[in-house]
């Protein structure tokens, strides 16, 4: 085998672990167990007491198919960005008034943006 050869497949070896790195999920934060309580995180799975989060980064608020949302979730006019989820997770009650979510907020600013970031991990 040549030089070029080998230094080729060696080239594909490491851009395929590099791109394996990459496309993994963030960690799950141990702050997130609370959450686990009412929510699913992985594809396909079924929604509990609150939506599955699979895929929420993105995602129209309020518009999971399957999922009942509250009338103010339906209408909330915004997408899942991480400053939405962070705003969500620490105040659900101020960041969409009126949604069904009785969870009162992660109050800590680095446990939520590493839930957050954790969700937007999920795709």
């Amino acid at each position: 085998m040549s030089r070029t050869a080998k230094y080729a497949g060696l080239f594909v070896a490491v851009v395929s672990i590099a791109g394996t790195a990459l496309a993994a999920p963030a960690p799950k934060p141990s702050s997130f167990a609370m959450c686990g309580f009412c929510h699913k995180v992985g594809a396909g799975e079924k929604s509990l007491l609150g939506p599955n989060l699979f895929g929420v980064g993105g995602r129209k608020a309020g518009t999971l198919p399957g999922y009942a949302f509250s009338p103010a979730m339906k209408a909330a006019n915004f997408a899942w960005t991480r400053d939405k989820l962070v705003a969500y997770i620490i105040d659900p009650r101020k960041t969409v008034p009126g949604n069904k979510m009785a969870f009162a907020g992660q109050k800590n600013p680095q446990q939520a943006a590493a839930i957050a970031d954790y969700l937007l991990s999920l795709k």
